[in-house]
């Protein structure tokens, strides 16, 4: 068996291979670790098809380690009549019974040839940990793969971008973005928005394709509102609100994404730092510093603190603050579009 490929080095203690979600390989012992559940998903069946393609007689079992039975990791790691390899798959570990806890340490030392055991812990609690400290400390031959909490915009764009890479596929940059933004709070759906894309579209992935397929989702159409309006194009933005809402699009997101491009143009705002060296030190990637530098076109710090408080108001107006949501969108964004006091 070649060895892991390693990913990039993370701050730990642990004595063994980490490996990424994206080219997982087996070992005896595997630790899946992290709470983002569609990476774990995909390490796992990452490591199945690595051995089913060495060999597909490959015998595959789950285990529950919460409702676990005596003596079920034993007997389905041990060699069949015919010396099949054998691919177990343990959920659960972060709530795992004391029984299963005990065994699973007593099997690291002797782990069972051609046997692969997968252990999945989500990190939501403290259970298991001397299971996991021994397989980071290298008992049982075992790698690790981690799958953090993807949370930041930044992470969610890495996410789809890898995604469009693993699969050879070209996509470009705006188009990505909107992608990302019309899933911003469902990784899952992100995952399979994009797969769908892969596997549909023939040619390069643009801005009309992704338009085409998901221009109906909220959060797109939040942003088309929230840069026409920063763009200064008062009718187009008014227009496209209410498409929006007319759409079934909810006020809070399409606040929210005004609030972010705001928030995101402040932060750039005057500096005249290289995009890539900006990007870097306020953890946003070159295209965001780039896209905000455009969006500031004809922006001064006054316009832009009247554009903040307008957003903020309307924040607080569409969540109970006031009885009509939609003249709160149109006040923002006549203050926005226009890039004057409201009223004057």
């Amino acid at each position: 068996m070649p060895s892991p490929r390693r990913a990039p080095a993370k701050a730990t203690r642990s004595a063994i291979p980490q490996l990424s979600w994206r080219a997982p390989q087996p070992a005896p012992i595997v630790l899946v670790s992290g709470p983002e559940e569609v990476c774990a998903e995909r390490a796992i069946a990452g490591v199945r098809d690595y051995l089913r393609a060495e060999d597909p007689s490959l015998e595959v079992s789950d285990i529950r380690a919460d409702d676990y039975a005596a003596g079920t990791l034993l007997s389905v790691t041990s060699p069949s009549l015919f010396g099949e390899p054998r691919l177990v798959r343990v959920s659960g570990v972060e709530k795992c019974s004391d029984t299963f806890l005990g065994e699973a340490l007593s099997y690291l030392a002797a782990p069972q040839d051609g046997a692969t055991v997968v252990l999945r812990h989500t990190g939501a609690s403290v259970r298991g940990k001397k299971l996991l400290d021994a397989i980071r400390a290298g008992q049982g031959s075992g790698v690790e793969v981690a799958c953090p909490a993807v949370k930041r915009d930044s992470d969610r764009f890495d996410f789809a971008a890898g995604e469009f890479q693993a699969a050879k596929k070209r996509i470009v940059p705006t188009a990505l973005r909107a992608l990302v933004s019309a899933f911003a709070d469902d990784l899952t759906e992100l995952a399979a928005a994009s797969q769908q894309l892969i596997a549909d579209v023939p040619g390069d992935i643009t801005d009309q394709v992704v338009e085409r397929y998901y221009g109906g989702r909220v959060e797109t159409s939040a942003f088309t509102v929230a840069d026409t309006a920063i763009a200064g194009r008062y009718g187009e933005a008014l227009i496209a609100l209410r498409h929006a809402l007319a759409s079934g699009a909810d006020p809070v997101p399409l606040v929210a994404a005004f609030a972010m491009k705001l928030r995101t143009m402040a932060r750039v705002a005057g500096n005249r730092e290289p995009a890539a060296a900006l990007a870097s030190r306020l953890g946003m990637k070159d295209w965001q510093v780039d896209r905000a530098r455009r969006d500031l076109v004809g922006w001064n710090e006054e316009s832009l603190g009247r554009a903040i408080q307008a957003a903020a108001r309307a924040d607080a107006e569409v969540k109970g603050g006031s009885r009509d949501a939609v003249f709160a969108l149109e006040r923002m964004i006549t203050v926005i579009a226009t890039r004057q006091p409201y009223g004057s």
